[in-house]
């Protein structure tokens, strides 16, 4: 059965820093590729980032996002990890991971950035 659990969320201030994890089960991790996505409330789901299974990465082309979010994984531990540092309220939204292989989509992490 495959399982993408997102974890790492919570509420930070702007200027802050989270790192997410998803963490997989149920398939072959090592050569798949995810991607990280989000949605903002009343916005439509926007995508992050992705790494492949060897570790390329690619980032959405967004001045909002660029510089500051950076995707990566550990095959040992079947987790995909997003690191965002210097936070901003507009980062506020639910964090999706998903593989593209399969379309299958975990349940989502809270991230708030509000002081």
């Amino acid at each position: 059965q495959v399982q993408l659990v997102e974890s790492g969320g919570g509420l930070v201030q702007p200027g802050g820093s989270l790192r997410l994890s998803c963490t997989a089960s149920g398939f072959k991790f090592d050569i798949s590729s995810i991607t990280w996505y989000r949605q903002a409330p009343g916005k439509q789901r926007e995508w992050v980032a992705t790494i492949t299974g060897s570790g390329t990465t690619n980032y959405a082309d967004s001045d909002s996002m660029q510089g500051r979010f950076t995707i990566s994984r550990d095959n040992a531990k079947n987790t995909v990890y997003l690191q965002m540092n210097n936070l901003k309220p507009e980062d506020t939204a639910v964090y999706y991971c998903y593989r593209p292989a399969t379309k299958y989509w975990g349940q989502g992490t809270q991230v708030t950035v509000s002081s």
